[in-house]
């Protein structure tokens, strides 16, 4: 049975109301982008413990495979999370990832800054070919320093997400699982949560 969106998003706020992990309950809003891509289901929520923030992040990519490869560029996004001024990470949240690539050292916020917004570059969707959904990822900090990850350069970036006021605190991911000797994408999409405190 094929699902549609508006049934995965009610089946998304019944899990929100009745099973989420009590942290989930600490978030003001989610941002999102607008270009994500098409393939795939969200996972589960990751959030930074109480009181923590993310000032750094780190992608799982795969390199390109060339031809007759299968490609998927960005398989997943990690957050390091920290509390108050601290410079280095203390926690690290990972929401599902693909299985392709391996991770990247993580990119900081400087002088205890935390990211505020992001944004996705994925491909158009091509069909047929040899479809990667999203390639890489920027992120914006508090301080307005921007940082781009080390993912690939197929498709285009999108418009930057909406900003968090006090800095994000969690991910969720939408990641197209394995299919065999089909088309692969790994990660399609993100969206990141927003905290007070």
């Amino acid at each position: 049975m094929v699902m549609g969106v508006e049934a995965k998003l009610l089946l998304l706020l019944l899990w929100v109301l009745c099973c989420r992990p009590a942290r989930l309950s600490g978030y003001t809003s989610v941002i999102e982008v607008t270009n994500g891509g098409t393939w795939g289901s969200w996972a589960w929520p990751e959030m930074c413990p109480d009181g923590f923030f993310a000032n750094g992040f780190s992608l799982k990519v795969e390199p390109p495979q060339g031809i007759p490869g299968d490609d998927t560029a960005l398989n997943g996004i990690r957050l390091h999370c920290a509390r108050g001024n601290a410079e280095r990470n203390t926690h690290v949240v990972e929401s599902k990832s693909g299985k392709w690539g391996a991770w990247s050292e993580p990119l900081w916020c400087p002088k205890g800054g935390f990211l505020v917004a992001f944004a996705l570059r994925v491909e158009t969707p091509k069909s047929p070919g040899d479809a990667t959904g999203a390639n890489n990822a920027r992120f914006r900090c508090s301080d307005g320093t921007e940082l781009e990850g080390p993912g690939l350069t197929w498709g285009n970036f999108g418009e930057w997400s909406d900003s968090c006021l006090k800095g994000v605190c969690g991910l969720q991911t939408k990641v197209q699982p394995q299919r065999g000797l089909l088309d692969d994408t790994a990660l399609n999409d993100a969206r990141l949560f927003c905290c007070s405190s």
